[in-house]
């Protein structure tokens, strides 16, 4: 067995379950699941951006999140990016937290293969 670690610099931002933030269904992502509207970020979701899902960042998948300040750590994928965006992840957060951007955030997955 080999575990393979697959390792993506990126830059990180916030985003809000609100429509102007995502679409007209802002409380299910595109994985649908359904956010919790009391407690977003206790999810400890992420969207990426479509590349990413190319390179094994797919829903259900767990990220170890590096170089973010108070977000690094653990998050799952379970939402999408608009197309526009490239190398980049989004922190589903409650609006209480305004602003956040990280440039050269380190994101990997390990993978086992036999």
């Amino acid at each position: 067995m080999i575990n393979l670690i697959r390792i993506i610099v990126v830059t990180a931002t916030i985003y809000h379950a609100v429509p102007s933030q995502t679409d007209s269904t802002p409380f299910i992502t595109a994985s649908n699941k359904q956010i919790n509207k009391e407690n977003p970020q206790g999810h400890r979701w992420i969207a990426v951006s479509r590349d990413l899902e190319k390179l094994g960042f797919t829903f259900g998948t767990y990220v170890c999140v590096e170089n973010a300040g108070n977000m690094t750590g653990v998050w799952r994928v379970e939402d999408r990016m608009n197309k526009r965006w490239k190398h980049r992840i989004d922190f589903l957060v409650d609006q209480k937290m305004k602003g956040g951007k990280w440039e050269n955030v380190k994101i990997s997955i390990e993978s086992t293969q036999n």
